[in-house]
């Protein structure tokens, strides 16, 4: 199982296929994704544990464990966990490709471009 490790916690490749990827992620206490969106996939999230603060566009979502958000085609997103506790959720991308290169960054807490 490929895991890899990111400045706002980490995350493990479930399954790897030409018309999908599953990883399960991890963000720790304090830790925020990237504000970004795709040209080539959607993505499903599973909130697995913890309660997140999910953006889609211009909404902000209060999440529960067993909470699905769907986040579109080229809809800006991000997932921030603002508690003391560990946030969990299964992201299931689908769409034409699904490498690292397909996430454009338009804010990012830790200076990556």
């Amino acid at each position: 199982m490929e895991q890899d490790i990111r400045p706002w916690g980490q995350y493990w490749v479930l399954e790897d296929a030409a018309t999908h990827k599953v990883k399960r992620i991890l963000v720790k206490p304090g830790g925020r994704l990237s504000l970004q969106y795709h040209e080539h996939r959607a993505e499903v999230w599973t909130i697995i544990e913890g309660n997140p603060i999910v953006t889609i566009d211009e909404q902000k979502i209060s999440c529960v464990p067993g909470q699905t958000v769907i986040i579109p085609l080229g809809a800006t997103h991000r997932i921030e966990n603002q508690t003391s506790g560990n946030v969990i959720f299964i992201e299931v991308q689908h769409g034409t490709y699904f490498g690292e290169d397909d996430i454009v960054r338009i804010e990012d807490d830790y200076k990556r471009i």
